[in-house]
């Protein structure tokens, strides 16, 4: 089997983590587009299992949780009226948690919005941890269990509930209502009440909303396959911790965590998705959303 070019490679690497689409990559650089999802899959492979790795033993102070929505194929009201819509079609959300000062993303997950999937969270971020943070989400209920089931009493946890006014109409009605106050309740432990804030995750979530095409909204771009939308996240997520320069800290998230002394290059990640490959016993799917099933 031909293999591309690594300066090939590394492009297309480059430019699906800067928010282009799939087949805008395909026509840029000639490259079949089969040839580019066959590059998204096992990027998508290697990056969550690096991360699955090489993300541990993070020494934070302070978290914040969030959920960003996007949608698989059709969204979620207009499944029925969808033709041939597979079973997991419809609204995905990926839930994520950050390190408030060193910007690293510890954890995320993608499925529905239920009790489940925060206890997964949780579970997985308490794993990730090397002591006691505090901790804030915002108001959704499941983080209650989530955090509970994962943590008990051993952590510093805040809710922010963000009070908003009157939804907008017409003309303006995709524009966000504005908000008109917050709300801090302790919950577990006792937080710091001045950095009670989801700021920061709610910034990250941008970033993430701009850097990949198929969280776009209004648009036509979203995911057609689930297991592609994973691809694309561990694909992020690994060139955001260890790539990209956070302007905040100055250099990668990773190197402000402790847990990497370099800035990665992309030929560094296109290597290392080499290397996965050429294991005899790498995994043939992403499992990262189907971790509470494990």
């Amino acid at each position: 089997m031909n293999k591309l070019p690594l300066d090939t490679r590394v492009q297309i690497l480059h430019m699906l983590c800067e928010g282009s689409s799939m087949r805008a990559i395909s026509r840029i650089t000639g490259v079949s587009i089969n040839t580019v999802t066959k590059l998204l899959v096992d990027a998508g492979e290697a990056c969550a299992a690096y991360h699955d790795e090489h993300v541990r033993g993070i020494k934070a102070n302070r978290v914040q949780c969030d959920e960003i929505w996007a949608f698989c194929y059709a969204k979620e009201k207009n499944i029925a009226k969808a033709k041939a819509a597979p079973l997991d079609a419809g609204d995905v959300w990926t839930w994520t948690a950050i390190d408030t000062e060193s910007k690293l993303m510890i954890s995320y997950l993608s499925g529905d919005r239920t009790s489940e999937y925060a206890v997964a969270l949780m579970h997985d971020l308490r794993d990730r941890l090397a002591n006691r943070v505090q901790l804030t989400t915002d108001g959704h209920k499941a983080y209650l269990v989530g955090v509970a089931s994962a943590f008990d009493e051993d952590v510093d946890y805040a809710m922010l509930v963000k009070l908003y006014g009157k939804a907008y109409e017409g003309p303006a009605r995709y524009s966000p209502p504005e908000c008109i106050g917050t709300k801090k309740s302790a919950i577990t432990g006792s937080p710091d009440k001045k950095h009670i804030s989801t700021s920061y995750v709610e910034r990250a979530n941008l970033t993430m909303r701009m850097g990949m095409r198929r969280f776009t909204r209004l648009t036509n771009a979203h995911s057609k396959k689930l297991e592609n939308h994973h691809h694309a996240q561990a694909l992020y997520f690994m060139f955001y911790n260890f790539v990209r320069i956070n302007q905040a800290v100055k250099m990668t998230p990773a190197m402000a965590a402790g847990i990497e002394t370099r800035v990665w290059e992309l030929t560094d990640l296109a290597n290392m998705i080499d290397a996965t490959l050429a294991k005899p016993n790498r995994p043939a799917t992403y499992k990262k959303a189907a971790r509470i099933s494990d």
